[in-house]
Protein backbone atom coordinates (compact mmCIF):
# COMPACT_ATOMS: atom_id res chain seq x y z
CA UNK A 1 0.00 0.00 0.00
CA UNK A 2 2.83 2.55 0.88
CA UNK A 3 4.23 1.61 -2.60
CA UNK A 4 1.21 2.58 -4.66
CA UNK A 5 0.58 5.67 -2.47
CA UNK A 6 4.21 6.75 -3.37
CA UNK A 7 3.49 6.32 -6.67
CA UNK A 8 0.68 8.33 -6.29
CA UNK A 9 2.25 11.06 -5.20
CA UNK A 10 4.88 11.01 -7.54
CA UNK A 11 2.36 10.80 -10.32
CA UNK A 12 0.35 13.68 -9.15
CA UNK A 13 3.38 15.73 -9.04
CA UNK A 14 4.34 14.78 -12.52
CA UNK A 15 0.71 15.89 -13.73
CA UNK A 16 0.71 19.10 -11.86
CA UNK A 17 4.45 19.97 -13.75
CA UNK A 18 3.05 19.16 -17.16
CA UNK A 19 0.03 21.52 -16.39
CA UNK A 20 1.76 24.76 -14.59
CA UNK A 21 5.12 24.53 -16.60
CA UNK A 22 6.99 27.31 -15.52
CA UNK A 23 3.70 29.11 -14.54
CA UNK A 24 0.43 29.72 -14.37
CA UNK A 25 0.92 32.98 -16.40
CA UNK A 26 -3.23 33.79 -16.70
CA UNK A 27 -3.26 33.59 -12.86
CA UNK A 28 -0.43 35.28 -11.80
CA UNK A 29 -0.91 38.19 -13.94
CA UNK A 30 -4.49 39.22 -12.25
CA UNK A 31 -4.71 37.39 -9.29
CA UNK A 32 -2.65 39.03 -6.04
CA UNK A 33 -1.01 35.88 -4.98
CA UNK A 34 -2.13 36.84 -0.95
CA UNK A 35 -5.47 36.54 -1.95
CA UNK A 36 -7.88 34.02 -0.43
CA UNK A 37 -10.99 32.45 -1.92
CA UNK A 38 -13.13 29.29 -2.23
CA UNK A 39 -14.61 27.05 -4.69
CA UNK A 40 -16.97 24.27 -4.91
CA UNK A 41 -16.72 21.12 -6.30
CA UNK A 42 -20.28 21.03 -8.29
CA UNK A 43 -22.47 18.00 -9.73
CA UNK A 44 -23.60 18.46 -13.24
CA UNK A 45 -24.53 14.91 -13.87
CA UNK A 46 -25.93 12.10 -12.25
CA UNK A 47 -23.81 8.96 -11.32
CA UNK A 48 -21.14 7.86 -8.90
CA UNK A 49 -18.43 10.05 -7.45
CA UNK A 50 -15.14 8.97 -7.42
CA UNK A 51 -11.54 10.76 -7.20
CA UNK A 52 -12.58 12.84 -3.99
CA UNK A 53 -9.68 11.24 -2.33
CA UNK A 54 -7.34 11.65 -4.73
CA UNK A 55 -8.43 15.43 -5.22
CA UNK A 56 -7.57 16.04 -1.69
CA UNK A 57 -3.95 14.43 -2.20
CA UNK A 58 -3.75 16.66 -5.20
CA UNK A 59 -4.75 19.83 -3.56
CA UNK A 60 -2.19 18.78 -0.51
CA UNK A 61 0.59 18.19 -2.39
CA UNK A 62 0.11 21.26 -4.58
CA UNK A 63 -0.23 23.78 -1.11
CA UNK A 64 -0.59 21.98 2.13
CA UNK A 65 -2.71 25.50 3.57
CA UNK A 66 -5.59 24.46 1.51
CA UNK A 67 -8.39 23.53 3.34
CA UNK A 68 -10.96 20.27 1.95
CA UNK A 69 -14.65 20.35 3.55
CA UNK A 70 -16.31 17.38 2.07
CA UNK A 71 -19.72 16.54 2.12
CA UNK A 72 -20.38 13.41 0.05
CA UNK A 73 -17.64 10.32 0.01
CA UNK A 74 -16.42 8.24 -2.87
CA UNK A 75 -18.15 5.88 -4.17
CA UNK A 76 -21.96 7.65 -3.32
CA UNK A 77 -24.83 8.77 -5.91
CA UNK A 78 -24.26 12.10 -6.97
CA UNK A 79 -26.97 14.16 -8.98
CA UNK A 80 -26.90 17.75 -10.75
CA UNK A 81 -26.45 20.36 -8.09
CA UNK A 82 -25.11 18.42 -5.56
CA UNK A 83 -21.95 19.71 -3.98
CA UNK A 84 -19.18 17.20 -3.32
CA UNK A 85 -16.87 19.60 -1.53
CA UNK A 86 -15.14 22.95 -1.16
CA UNK A 87 -12.06 24.14 -1.35
CA UNK A 88 -10.40 27.13 0.72
CA UNK A 89 -7.10 28.82 0.73
CA UNK A 90 -5.33 30.47 -1.42
CA UNK A 91 -7.06 31.49 -5.16
CA UNK A 92 -3.65 31.03 -7.01
CA UNK A 93 -3.72 27.32 -5.77
CA UNK A 94 -7.21 26.74 -6.46
CA UNK A 95 -6.66 28.04 -9.92
CA UNK A 96 -3.75 25.50 -10.41
CA UNK A 97 -5.28 22.73 -9.15
CA UNK A 98 -8.35 22.55 -10.57
CA UNK A 99 -7.92 21.20 -14.47
CA UNK A 100 -5.81 18.32 -12.60
CA UNK A 101 -8.23 17.81 -10.00
CA UNK A 102 -11.41 17.62 -12.55
CA UNK A 103 -9.73 15.47 -14.70
CA UNK A 104 -9.25 13.13 -12.23
CA UNK A 105 -12.29 12.95 -11.09
CA UNK A 106 -14.11 13.41 -13.89
CA UNK A 107 -12.51 10.43 -15.45
CA UNK A 108 -12.69 8.56 -12.28
CA UNK A 109 -16.49 8.83 -11.28
CA UNK A 110 -17.28 8.22 -15.45
CA UNK A 111 -15.56 4.46 -14.65
CA UNK A 112 -17.42 4.22 -11.31
CA UNK A 113 -20.89 4.91 -12.99
CA UNK A 114 -20.04 2.81 -15.91
CA UNK A 115 -18.61 0.13 -13.47
CA UNK A 116 -21.71 0.65 -11.17
CA UNK A 117 -24.54 -0.20 -14.50
CA UNK A 118 -22.53 -3.56 -15.10
CA UNK A 119 -22.87 -4.71 -11.60
CA UNK A 120 -26.43 -3.75 -11.15
CA UNK A 121 -27.54 -5.62 -14.59
CA UNK A 122 -26.17 -8.70 -12.22
CA UNK A 123 -27.94 -8.04 -9.30
CA UNK A 124 -28.93 -11.32 -7.36
CA UNK A 125 -26.21 -13.68 -9.08
CA UNK A 126 -22.91 -14.81 -7.99
CA UNK A 127 -20.89 -13.48 -10.50
CA UNK A 128 -18.60 -10.53 -10.44
CA UNK A 129 -17.32 -7.89 -12.62
CA UNK A 130 -13.40 -7.80 -12.99
CA UNK A 131 -11.36 -4.88 -14.73
CA UNK A 132 -8.71 -5.47 -17.36
CA UNK A 133 -5.16 -4.22 -17.76
CA UNK A 134 -6.78 -2.24 -20.50
CA UNK A 135 -5.92 1.46 -18.74
CA UNK A 136 -4.70 4.60 -19.09
CA UNK A 137 -0.83 4.22 -19.33
CA UNK A 138 0.15 5.74 -15.91
CA UNK A 139 -3.42 6.15 -14.57
CA UNK A 140 -4.28 2.42 -13.93
CA UNK A 141 -4.22 2.72 -10.08
CA UNK A 142 -6.56 5.68 -9.80
CA UNK A 143 -8.76 3.70 -12.98
CA UNK A 144 -8.88 0.38 -10.87
CA UNK A 145 -9.86 2.24 -7.58
CA UNK A 146 -12.83 3.83 -9.53
CA UNK A 147 -13.82 0.32 -10.58
CA UNK A 148 -14.12 -0.59 -6.81
CA UNK A 149 -16.13 2.48 -5.62
CA UNK A 150 -18.48 1.39 -8.57
CA UNK A 151 -18.50 -1.96 -6.93
CA UNK A 152 -16.61 -4.41 -9.52
CA UNK A 153 -13.78 -5.76 -8.17
CA UNK A 154 -10.06 -5.55 -9.73
CA UNK A 155 -8.46 -8.51 -11.78
CA UNK A 156 -4.68 -8.05 -11.66
CA UNK A 157 -2.76 -5.09 -11.22
CA UNK A 158 0.08 -5.72 -13.60
CA UNK A 159 2.19 -8.54 -15.04
CA UNK A 160 3.53 -9.17 -11.05
CA UNK A 161 0.56 -10.26 -8.90
CA UNK A 162 -0.92 -13.21 -10.53
CA UNK A 163 0.23 -15.72 -13.56
CA UNK A 164 -1.98 -14.91 -16.84
CA UNK A 165 -1.14 -17.78 -19.21
CA UNK A 166 -3.06 -16.24 -22.68
CA UNK A 167 -2.88 -17.10 -25.95
CA UNK A 168 0.37 -15.62 -26.81
CA UNK A 169 1.93 -17.50 -23.91
CA UNK A 170 0.68 -20.54 -24.85
CA UNK A 171 1.71 -20.43 -28.28
CA UNK A 172 4.85 -19.24 -27.37
CA UNK A 173 5.52 -22.09 -25.32
CA UNK A 174 4.47 -24.88 -27.94
CA UNK A 175 1.22 -26.00 -26.02
CA UNK A 176 -0.88 -25.95 -22.62
CA UNK A 177 1.41 -28.53 -21.13
CA UNK A 178 4.25 -27.07 -21.25
CA UNK A 179 2.93 -23.10 -20.89
CA UNK A 180 1.54 -24.80 -17.29
CA UNK A 181 4.74 -26.41 -16.14
CA UNK A 182 7.20 -23.53 -16.78
CA UNK A 183 5.28 -21.48 -14.99
CA UNK A 184 4.97 -23.86 -12.07
CA UNK A 185 8.78 -24.49 -12.34
CA UNK A 186 9.48 -21.37 -12.24
CA UNK A 187 6.98 -20.15 -9.24
CA UNK A 188 9.03 -23.24 -7.41
CA UNK A 189 12.60 -22.09 -8.08
CA UNK A 190 11.91 -18.38 -7.35
CA UNK A 191 9.93 -19.15 -4.37
CA UNK A 192 6.63 -16.70 -5.66
CA UNK A 193 3.15 -17.67 -4.27
CA UNK A 194 0.72 -16.30 -6.98
CA UNK A 195 -2.31 -17.58 -8.56
CA UNK A 196 -2.54 -18.58 -12.11
CA UNK A 197 -5.44 -18.38 -14.46
CA UNK A 198 -5.02 -20.00 -18.41
CA UNK A 199 -6.91 -18.86 -20.96
CA UNK A 200 -8.83 -21.19 -23.42
CA UNK A 201 -9.73 -21.00 -26.54
CA UNK A 202 -11.42 -24.28 -26.91
CA UNK A 203 -13.14 -27.47 -24.76
CA UNK A 204 -9.92 -29.18 -26.00
CA UNK A 205 -7.91 -26.47 -24.37
CA UNK A 206 -10.12 -26.44 -21.32
CA UNK A 207 -9.60 -30.31 -20.94
CA UNK A 208 -5.77 -30.02 -21.61
CA UNK A 209 -5.43 -27.35 -18.70
CA UNK A 210 -7.18 -29.65 -16.41
CA UNK A 211 -5.84 -32.54 -17.27
CA UNK A 212 -2.65 -31.28 -16.28
CA UNK A 213 -3.96 -29.53 -12.79
CA UNK A 214 -2.41 -27.32 -10.80
CA UNK A 215 -4.22 -24.02 -11.38
CA UNK A 216 -6.76 -21.85 -9.92
CA UNK A 217 -8.90 -19.96 -12.70
CA UNK A 218 -9.79 -20.95 -16.01
CA UNK A 219 -10.54 -18.27 -18.30
CA UNK A 220 -13.89 -19.33 -21.30
CA UNK A 221 -12.53 -16.63 -23.73
CA UNK A 222 -14.59 -15.56 -26.62
CA UNK A 223 -17.04 -18.39 -26.06
CA UNK A 224 -20.77 -17.90 -27.32
CA UNK A 225 -23.48 -18.21 -23.89
CA UNK A 226 -24.39 -21.94 -24.86
CA UNK A 227 -20.86 -22.80 -24.92
CA UNK A 228 -19.98 -21.25 -22.01
CA UNK A 229 -22.45 -23.35 -20.29
CA UNK A 230 -21.10 -26.11 -21.96
CA UNK A 231 -17.78 -25.29 -20.65
CA UNK A 232 -18.82 -24.55 -16.83
CA UNK A 233 -20.52 -27.63 -16.33
CA UNK A 234 -17.25 -29.47 -17.75
CA UNK A 235 -15.11 -27.65 -15.62
CA UNK A 236 -17.19 -28.58 -12.79
CA UNK A 237 -16.38 -26.35 -9.99
CA UNK A 238 -13.17 -27.72 -10.05
CA UNK A 239 -11.36 -24.32 -10.91
CA UNK A 240 -12.50 -20.83 -10.98
CA UNK A 241 -14.17 -19.80 -13.95
CA UNK A 242 -14.17 -16.37 -15.89
CA UNK A 243 -15.56 -15.18 -19.28
CA UNK A 244 -14.10 -12.35 -21.69
CA UNK A 245 -13.92 -10.97 -25.06
CA UNK A 246 -16.94 -9.77 -26.53
CA UNK A 247 -19.44 -9.31 -23.70
CA UNK A 248 -21.88 -6.35 -23.83
CA UNK A 249 -24.34 -5.15 -21.23
CA UNK A 250 -27.26 -7.15 -23.35
CA UNK A 251 -25.48 -10.49 -22.98
CA UNK A 252 -23.92 -9.98 -19.51
CA UNK A 253 -26.32 -11.32 -17.78
CA UNK A 254 -27.10 -14.30 -19.79
CA UNK A 255 -23.26 -15.52 -19.48
CA UNK A 256 -23.12 -15.07 -15.63
CA UNK A 257 -26.62 -17.31 -15.68
CA UNK A 258 -24.24 -20.05 -17.06
CA UNK A 259 -22.32 -20.15 -13.84
CA UNK A 260 -19.25 -18.30 -14.22
CA UNK A 261 -17.68 -16.64 -11.05
CA UNK A 262 -16.11 -13.65 -12.95
CA UNK A 263 -16.52 -11.89 -16.07
CA UNK A 264 -13.75 -9.23 -17.28
CA UNK A 265 -15.02 -6.41 -19.19
CA UNK A 266 -12.15 -4.64 -20.21
CA UNK A 267 -14.83 -1.27 -21.70
CA UNK A 268 -15.06 -0.83 -17.94
CA UNK A 269 -11.80 1.98 -18.42
CA UNK A 270 -10.81 1.93 -21.93
CA UNK A 271 -14.60 2.92 -22.88
CA UNK A 272 -16.14 5.66 -21.07
CA UNK A 273 -17.78 8.76 -20.59
CA UNK A 274 -16.30 11.10 -18.09
CA UNK A 275 -18.39 12.54 -15.58
CA UNK A 276 -19.58 16.08 -16.21
CA UNK A 277 -18.02 17.95 -12.95
CA UNK A 278 -16.87 21.74 -12.70
CA UNK A 279 -15.09 23.75 -9.93
CA UNK A 280 -17.01 26.66 -9.32
CA UNK A 281 -15.72 29.95 -7.38
CA UNK A 282 -17.77 31.36 -4.05
CA UNK A 283 -17.85 34.57 -3.41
Amino acid sequence: MIVLSNYMQEFIKNALNEDVGDGDHTSLSCIPATQNGKAKLLVKQEGIIAGVEVAKMVFRLFDPELSVTQFIADGKWVKPGDVVFEVSGKELSILQTERLVLNFMQRMSGIATQTNEYVKLLDGLKTKILDTRKTTPGMRIFEKMAVKLGGGDNHRMGLYDMIMIKDNHVDFSGGIRPAIEGVQKYLAANGKDLKIEVEARSFDEIEQIMEVGGVHRIMIDNFSVADTLKAVTLIGGKYETESSGGITKETLRDYANCGVDFISIGALTHQIKSLDLSLKALK
